[in-house]
C-alpha cells in the first residue's frame, strides 16, 4: 500500500486551478457535513491543515475568528479561504461549493417531503448521522482548543467566558463585546510591559 506525502505550500496549484480546486474541496466538505459550521471546522482542519499542509492550526483559528467576527454565517465567511488560496474567483467557488449540496440535498427533500417525513429507515439515519457528529464536533474542538488555549490568561478568559454566560443572563453580544475590550487592553499592556 503506497501511502501519499501531504503537499507543501510550494507544491500548490495557482490561479484557475486552484479556484477549481477550492470548489471541489468545498463541495466534498459540504456534502459530508452535518451538524453544524463546528464539523465542517473539523473537516476543513483534516483537509487543509493535517493533509494538505495549506494552512496552520492557528490561521484556521484566526479564520473562525474573523468569520464569527463578521455578520452572517460563520461558515460561509470562513470559505472565504479560498480567496485567500485563488483570488476572488476561489472565494467565489469555495463559497458556492459549501452552498451547492445542501441547497441540492434541501431541494430533493422538499420534493419528497411528504413520502419520507414519516419513513422510519430516514429517521434511523438521522438518529445514527446525530451521533457520529457529536465525537467530530468534539474532536474539532479539542484540537483546535489546544491551539487557543495555550497560556493561563487565555484559560482563565475562556472559563470567565462560559462561567458569565451559562449562569447570568448577559447578552452574548454584550460579551463578546467584552472579550475585545479585555483583549485589547491585555495586548496593550503585554506591549508596553
Amino acid at each position: 500500500m503506497q501511502t501519499t506525502k501531504p503537499e507543501t505550500a510550494q507544491q500548490r496549484p495557482t490561479g484557475a486551478r486552484m479556484a477549481l480546486l477550492m470548489l471541489l474541496y468545498f463541495i466534498k466538505i459540504g456534502a459530508f457535513t452535518f451538524g453544524s459550521g463546528w464539523s465542517i471546522l473539523a473537516q476543513m482542519e483534516q483537509e487543509f491543515v493535517d493533509k494538505r499542509r495549506w494552512l496552520t492550526k492557528q490561521e484556521l483559528l484566526e479564520l473562525v475568528a474573523v468569520g464569527k467576527s463578521l455578520p452572517g454565517i460563520m461558515i460561509t465567511n470562513i470559505t472565504m479561504f479560498g480567496y485567500q488560496m485563488a483570488g476572488v474567483l476561489g472565494g467565489v467557488l469555495a463559497v458556492l461549493g459549501i452552498a451547492l449540496p445542501a441547497v441540492v440535498v434541501l431541494s430533493l427533500v422538499t420534493l419528497a417531503y411528504d413520502t419520507i417525513k414519516s419513513n422510519y429507515w430516514v429517521w434511523a439515519a438521522l438518529q445514527g448521522v446525530q451521533c457520529a457528529v457529536v465525537p467530530i464536533i468534539g474532536g474539532a474542538a479539542i484540537s483546535l482548543g489546544k491551539e487557543a488555549l495555550k497560556d493561563k490568561a487565555s484559560v482563565f478568559i475562556c472559563l470567565a467566558a462560559l462561567a458569565v454566560c451559562h449562569f447570568t443572563s448577559i447578552s452574548n453580544i454584550v460579551l463578546i463585546l467584552a472579550g475585545v475590550v479585555a483583549a485589547l487592553v491585555w495586548m496593550e499592556g503585554k506591549e508596553h510591559a
